[in-house]
């Protein structure tokens, strides 16, 4: 691992902590004794088979921004939305099959995780991917909420 204060190639790890699906890990300079963090992820080759049947990459990037959209003016830090996101990544991981996975199964377990962690972001997420058509919608699924 390159110093990004001074180029030097020489590190080493002072601390580790693995969360869900990243890995933190504290790093000394052997030159400089300058710390910095780096974080790994572990990336599959995922696909994702939308509704129409066609295929493309599972983006990560896409998962994070429509959980945060979703959480948006709920009380949640930056590092809670990651964690939300690692979880249903790994769950996304786990469910997939022969490397590939329906962009239904990826929403169901957006829902069920956001169902759990804050009901209003819930039914923001389900509004969009159950397609609510009016109010009636809306007013039935919070009914099954309370």
């Amino acid at each position: 691992m390159q110093c990004p204060y001074c180029n030097n190639n020489e590190t080493k790890v002072t601390d580790k902590r693995d969360n869900v699906s990243i890995t933190r890990r504290r790093r000394e300079c052997l030159k400089c004794k300058k710390r910095f963090t780096t974080y790994e992820r572990v990336e599959l080759d995922l696909g994702v088979i939308k509704k129409d049947c066609s295929r493309e990459k599972f983006d990560r990037e896409k998962l994070y921004r429509g959980v945060e959209k979703n959480l948006e003016k709920r009380p949640f830090t930056t590092k809670q939305v990651e964690e939300i996101v690692g979880d249903i990544e790994s769950r996304i991981y786990r469910a997939a099959q022969d490397k590939d996975i329906k962009s239904s199964k990826i929403g169901q377990i957006v829902m069920d995780k956001l169902k759990r962690v804050d009901k209003v972001a819930y039914i923001r997420f389900a509004a969009v991917y159950r397609d609510f058509a009016d109010l009636e919608d809306f007013q039935q699924e919070i009914k099954k909420l309370t």
